[in-house]
């Protein structure tokens, strides 16, 4: 079933983008924290020829990608993590960056507000964070079943936007 709320929010977002960064942020290794690495393994495997979309896997150091992401000089980025957002496994959510406060985020160095605001100083970049609510964040190499399928129903909605 298709989150047409989603998909518009994603489609209003990337309205005008010339260039665009995908940043998979989470631990491989923690099932479904590891949901946007998994996300920026899946498109790279799909070989998309865009020069105006680069996709990182930030892995669980956001902030060690910040120089890139500046250099490259996107007009848009969509951050990708799993996130404790007091919902069901597998759903999937555009947090605004204001309510990064409000939420849990998993296991990174840095706060992901803090990275966000760094990068938009003294850059025009729009910034969106797209949270997938784990299931577990146990000892794991890959999803669970419901949030490998809303990482799947993030990468097409994705590329029927962007493609």
């Amino acid at each position: 079933m298709k989150n047409v709320d989603f998909e518009s929010q994603l489609s209003n977002f990337l309205t005008d983008c010339k260039k665009l960064i995908v940043l998979g942020v989470g631990n491989e290794l923690k099932s479904d924290d590891g949901v946007g690495p998994f996300i920026i393994g899946k498109l790279q495997e799909e070989n998309i020829e865009n020069n105006n979309l680069l996709l990182i896997d930030a892995g669980t150091v956001p902030e060690n990608f910040t120089g890139k992401i500046r250099k490259e000089d996107p007009t848009h980025l969509i951050i990708v993590d799993a996130c404790l957002m007091d919902s069901n496994p597998g759903d999937m959510k555009i947090v605004d960056k204001n309510e990064f406060a409000n939420i849990g985020l998993s296991t990174h160095s840095m706060s992901l507000s803090f990275f966000v605001r760094y990068l938009e100083k003294d850059t025009e970049i729009r910034i969106i964070f797209v949270g997938i609510e784990p299931e577990t964040m146990d000892w794991g190499v890959k999803p669970t079943p419901k949030v490998e399928k809303s990482a799947n129903e993030f990468i097409e909605t994705l590329k029927e936007i962007v493609l």
